[in-house]
């Protein structure tokens, strides 16, 4: 994608469609001029910058298409460090496409996606890693997902980057500098320090990485999936779960037959809930079609909602079922539903002998060798979904799914995955270095590996760019922005 820094741009900077108001934002040299060709008020060129102006905007015949409010914000002291001017227009699509048409005919041009915000990347405003929070923060639909972005947008991330960087590349200087004097056998570069550095960076490289699981839930949403067998009570769990009758209830077994899928929000974080067919011998090739779905959706998830109903499945039948169900890295809530009707059933009725200590998915062995249970304490929530008995302590387990790994809101979480590659090349380039000091390698080797961790460290915050990489992340921008 090519872009021509000099040109003015315009865009509509508000979603299409009517509204109350739209706005036309400028940028560039000639924004100001722009403008003020066609704008019947105060002369903009005059005046100081963030200052808001009302007046006419009118066509080249000069009849009024829209009584409008100007602000000027002039360079450096805008979004983009360029002259921008933003327009105010009443919101119809007509009104606002003349008016966009005008400026295009007075000599800007349209603005392409993200381009607002490349300038203010390419024009010192903010590093490559702030512009893309950008587009998180317009696109976050859930609190943890705007905190990410807020934080990342704010330099949080980019700060740790930089200083990490610079560490490196005191040691690399003077790695690079024993080069130049290779001949007289020389160390600049204090071997012990350099590795107890790469050591120290390798260790915080890996904070971010492992960060990146949260951060990508956090972000795109928590994909929970609600399995069991016929009749269990899923989408009777999921109706209470959204407080509302979602999906249709039934005493006949294998009413749902497709998935369905909502979204539930708990503390601020999205679970993308999918209710599924239930967990049988298919009777019928759409019957067959649904458990299929089902274990496709399983196999994507991140948290499994096991339901069963207490009354009329065995131990043996659930333990049965989630052998086949839970795989490794998938936490597991299992929902003894129908409570109300069995109130005297215990996880330990079902567990089937050895337990864990600690929750989630997942098998281990006891102490005495023996295979552990799926079903714990931990993890075992009984509820009666028809009469909404224990549905917030249920919505509190899944909260507690997600936030269980020791991150607190202070801390930095990588939930961009362009930067979550970054980091795992760079910290695989540290690993190489750390290899080569301790065979011995020379220090032309050795710097190649400094090299290419920081390269991959530049990468995240912008320092090292291609046009390509500013193409792809710039052009998912949506225009205006």
């Amino acid at each position: 994608m090519h872009y021509n820094l000099d040109d003015t741009i315009v865009a509509l900077s508000t979603p299409p469609g009517i509204g109350a108001i739209g706005v036309i934002r400028l940028s560039g040299a000639r924004a100001v001029e722009i403008v003020d060709s066609v704008f019947e008020g105060k002369k903009l060129a005059e005046q100081a910058s963030h200052t808001a102006h009302f007046g006419t905007i009118k066509d080249a015949e000069g009849k009024a298409l829209d009584e409008v409010v100007v602000t000027l914000f002039r360079a450096p002291r805008s979004y983009t460090r360029e002259d921008v001017v933003e327009v105010s227009c009443h919101g119809s699509p007509y009104i606002l496409q003349q008016v966009l048409q005008l400026f295009i005919e007075k000599g800007a041009r349209m603005a392409q996606p993200g381009e607002f915000t490349l300038r203010a990347f390419l024009n010192g405003r903010m590093d490559l890693s702030q512009a893309e929070a950008v587009a998180d923060l317009i696109a976050s639909d859930s609190a943890a997902a705007h905190q990410i972005a807020m934080q990342q947008m704010r330099g949080g991330f980019s700060d740790e980057i930089q200083k990490l960087r610079e560490e490196l590349i005191n040691f690399a200087s003077l790695i690079e500098l024993e080069l130049d004097f290779s001949e007289e056998d020389v160390e600049f570069a204090d071997r012990s320090q350099l590795k107890e550095l790469m050591t120290k960076i390798q260790k915080l490289l890996h904070v971010l990485i492992q960060s990146f699981q949260l951060g990508n839930v956090l972000k795109h949403g928590v994909n929970t999936v609600l399995a069991g067998r016929p009749n269990a009570g899923k989408s009777t769990l999921l109706n209470a779960l959204l407080n509302e009758e979602r999906a249709i209830v039934s005493e006949i077994a294998g009413t749902t037959r497709d998935t369905i899928e909502e979204v539930l929000h708990i503390k601020g974080i999205t679970f993308r809930l999918i209710d599924t067919a239930g967990i049988r011998e298919a009777a019928d090739q759409i019957e067959v079609i649904g458990v299929q779905k089902t274990m496709e959706k399983i196999g994507q998830a991140a948290v499994l909602v096991y339901i069963f109903d207490v009354i009329q499945s065995s131990p043996e039948e659930v333990r049965a079922d989630l052998e086949k169900l839970v795989r490794p890295g998938l936490h597991l809530l299992v929902v003894a539903n129908k409570m109300d009707l069995n109130p005297y059933t215990t996880w330990e009725m079902y567990s089937g002998g050895g337990s864990r200590e600690e929750g989630g998915g997942g098998r281990g062995q006891g102490a005495e060798g023996r295979e552990q249970s799926l079903i714990t304490q931990d993890n075992w929530v009984p509820i009666s979904a028809k009469n909404a008995m224990n549905i917030e302590y249920l919505k509190e387990k899944l909260y507690e799914a997600v936030i269980s790994q020791k991150v607190s809101a202070g801390d930095t979480i990588v939930a961009n995955s362009r930067h979550y590659e970054a980091l795992r090349k760079a910290e695989e380039a540290l690993e190489a270095a750390l290899a080569g000091l301790d065979s011995g390698v020379t220090g032309d080797f050795l710097a190649m590996d400094i090299r290419r961790a920081l390269s991959y460290l530049g990468e995240i915050t912008g320092e090292i760019t291609t046009e390509d990489l500013l193409g792809n992340i710039f052009g998912k921008f949506c225009i205006g922005k």
